[in-house]
């Protein structure tokens, strides 16, 4: 158990920073560069475990070698699976509307793994959803990529955003889909003493 009210936070990601304050989470960012690609054969969930846990694992190693002020670290990872295909962040706009594409007219899987680690203890949650998108015509694809908002998104997409529009139904965390499930974060900080408003 700790007696602190503050976590680091192992992402850049603006929306897990927003998601955080929403429940009353004090943080401070110190984001790991940690190599996201996935392994050969590698399984969609096994993927984003392995991911999240090695963000907290390196975050947490960066903290002890620095003498930095030991808190919790937390670190996630979403990935957008359309069939047996794991989408991340398109390289560029025709990527982008390929994965949107793909997306078109189907139920797709969101999983985000989210791992937090303190003095030795770790421990993983992870957040299932289906998300269907309505059919999109080629022309609300191409206007959707030419807002920008596609480009740091996992499956080319931000449910938070014009996308929504998009989104006929979703079965499971609305905010796993944006990138930390709150329900089971909450949990997850609360394991760890950490007291969730």
């Amino acid at each position: 158990m700790t007696a602190t009210t503050q976590i680091y936070l192992a992402s850049q990601s603006p929306r897990r920073r927003e998601l955080l304050q929403q429940i009353g989470i004090k943080f401070r960012v110190l984001a790991p560069d940690v190599n996201e690609a996935a392994l050969p054969r590698e399984a969609p969930a096994d993927y984003v475990e392995r991911i999240a846990r090695i963000k907290a694992e390196v975050t947490w190693m960066r903290v002890v070698e620095r003498r930095m002020k030991r808190l919790p670290v937390l670190a996630a990872d979403t990935a957008v699976i359309a069939g047996r295909r794991i989408l991340g962040k398109p390289q560029s706009d025709a990527e982008a509307a390929s994965m949107l594409q793909a997306l078109s007219g189907r139920t797709h899987q969101v999983i985000t793994s989210v791992a937090m680690t303190f003095e030795g203890k770790l421990k993983l949650t992870r957040s299932e959803t289906a998300v269907t998108f309505r059919r999109l015509a080629p022309g609300e694809i191409a206007h959707y990529v030419l807002s920008r908002e596609p480009h740091d998104k996992a499956g080319a997409y931000a449910i938070q955003g014009f996308a929504a529009a998009f989104i006929s139904r979703i079965d499971g965390s609305y905010s796993g889909v944006m990138g930390l499930p709150l329900f089971e974060t909450s949990r997850l900080l609360k394991s760890f003493g950490i007291q969730v408003l």
